[in-house]
């Protein structure tokens, strides 16, 4: 939603203010796009990053396309602004049963994941005789990073097929290389890309051979789908946060540090010269306490930072950060010059990961960085 925000400059803004580069998300948006089209695989935009009608709305070009979301909240929200194609990418527990069987009588085609017989059975069990069956896709761990069938574990795989009767259906199966995000070459984000589409393929085939349908292969994590270089067997690619990117991304090669979309404007009010470090109003409220790069070769601490107009200081980072204040210093070993800053100066905050950063705030503010100037305001929502 917009609001009057009439091109304020950035000095009149109160902070911290999350800023939303147009032109970065642009550009990343036709990156994931035109990679999608190449591989000849649908693009099914997961919105967890973004959690905004008008960046979704833009993920999805124009169109009420479909979509992954991880609350169901999300997919409600979503429904309600049109959108009938839905994924809800996260383990379904009984609890929810009825709000996913609400969103069916609807008119939303709402697909589910699991990785259970039981709550197979449990959820075709569920609902009453009027209602259509819930379609399921089986969650497959193709990399041992989270939840999941293994891919060639037929007995699980038909056991949970065979419960899928009455209330619910076999849609197909979904992956997600999440360990993709601890690769550190270009040639394991490739190999990674692999494993995460051999690994649904496999688990498709298998159910196949079992007697079952599996319409849907189902992958995704931004840098495997960047890096894939063959989706042969694969239906459908999921992707978020490669909407803004991130410090993560960032240092795993999946994108530049220019590319990131998102920062947090900031201001300082507390020198200390003595110490090597500045004070700023942004905690870890604004920031989350997201440490992302932590393990990564570079550390980037809670956020790197940028001048007003969004340069990189060289290896000024947000060292500490507690509930509304933030420190700024070098990185430790940094042979660089501390920049000089006062009190009232203001900085902008790229973060380690951009759905971490988004939750913490309730709008985007969105710029016009050659005019340093915000023009439009865009409402986030959140909730489970």
């Amino acid at each position: 939603m917009a609001n009057e925000t009439g091109g304020q400059g950035f000095a009149a803004l109160q902070t911290p203010a999350l800023l939303l580069d147009p032109d970065r998300m642009a550009r990343n948006i036709e990156r994931m796009r035109a990679k999608a089209a190449g591989l000849r695989v649908g693009l099914r935009p997961h919105v967890k990053t973004a959690k905004c009608l008008e960046v979704i709305e833009r993920m999805t070009g124009g169109l009420r396309g479909p979509v992954t979301v991880s609350t169901l909240r999300e997919a409600e929200r979503l429904a309600e602004a049109g959108y009938t194609d839905i994924v809800y990418a996260v383990g379904l527990t009984p609890n929810k049963f009825d709000r996913a069987r609400a969103l069916r009588r609807d008119g939303v085609d709402l697909k589910v994941i699991l990785d259970s017989a039981e709550t197979a059975a449990a959820l075709a069990g569920s609902g009453s005789a009027d209602d259509s069956p819930v379609p399921v896709l089986i969650e497959i761990d193709s990399d041992g990073h989270r939840a999941g069938v293994k891919p060639h574990d037929g007995a699980l795989l038909g056991a949970i097929a065979d419960r899928l009767t009455g209330g619910a259906c076999l849609a197909g199966v979904l992956t997600h290389a999440g360990e993709s995000y601890s690769a550190r070459s270009d040639e394991a984000l490739r190999d990674f890309a692999t494993l995460e589409r051999d690994g649904a393929v496999a688990a498709a085939e298998t159910l196949r051979a079992l007697g079952h349908g599996a319409e849907i292969v189902s992958i995704g994590s931004t840098p495997s789908v960047l890096f894939s270089e063959d989706m042969s067997g694969v239906t459908e690619a999921r992707a978020g946060v490669y909407v803004f990117f991130d410090l993560v991304m960032a240092g795993i090669g999946v994108c530049a540090v220019d590319d990131i979309a998102l920062s947090v404007l900031a201001s300082v009010n507390t020198v200390q010269a003595e110490r090597g470090r500045y004070v700023v109003d942004a905690g870890w409220t604004a920031m989350s306490r997201d440490r992302g790069t932590a393990s990564q070769p570079v550390d980037q601490g809670y956020g790197l930072v940028c001048d007003l107009e969004g340069n990189v200081y060289p290896d000024l980072i947000m060292t500490e950060a507690n509930q509304e204040h933030g420190a700024i210093a070098l990185r430790p070993g940094s042979t660089a010059e501390l920049p000089k800053l006062a009190v009232g100066d203001l900085v902008r905050i790229l973060p380690n990961h951009a759905c971490a950063t988004g939750s913490q705030h309730e709008a985007y503010l969105v710029t016009d960085e050659a005019r340093a100037a915000v023009v439009d305001r865009w409402l986030r929502f959140g909730g489970w």
